[in-house]
């Protein structure tokens, strides 16, 4: 029995990384560029904002989506920190070099100007600074 279903979704099936997008709350208001960034760069964006918005507004408890934070970053091929690096983000990034997962780290400089950063050069929040030592 032949299938004649035919749809544009079905020719375009290349496997692309998974990248966890791990950005602090204060960029909240990147998170579709910051998509549409991993997009153009060949992976397929795990953007926590996107998935859950911001916490799924309270309506569960934050460990539940932490948990599920951690959840994609054990499961994304890479990790892609943006801007200053937060606590939160600090402990994905532990995580993932737990894992040996590939990590790197990119400045925003405009929402349609992101660049690649050494990590020697990336910023931490207020509360973390004296941490650097941990990513």
């Amino acid at each position: 029995m032949p299938n004649d279903f035919k749809h544009p979704a079905l020719n375009v099936q290349q496997d692309k990384p998974l990248v966890y997008t791990a950005m602090s709350k204060h960029l909240f208001y990147f998170r579709m560029f910051i998509s549409v960034f991993v997009l153009k760069n060949g992976g397929v964006p795990l953007n926590p904002f996107m998935v859950f918005d911001y916490f799924l507004l309270d309506a569960v408890d934050r460990d539940l989506v932490r948990e599920s934070n951690n959840n994609l970053v054990k499961r994304c091929d890479e990790i892609w920190v943006f801007g200053a690096v937060s606590n939160g983000v600090l402990a994905e990034i532990q995580i993932a070099n737990q894992q040996s997962k590939k990590v790197r780290y990119f400045a925003i400089e405009k929402p349609h100007k992101i660049v690649e950063i050494d990590k020697n050069n990336v910023e931490l929040e207020d509360d973390i600074k004296e941490l650097r030592h941990l990513m």
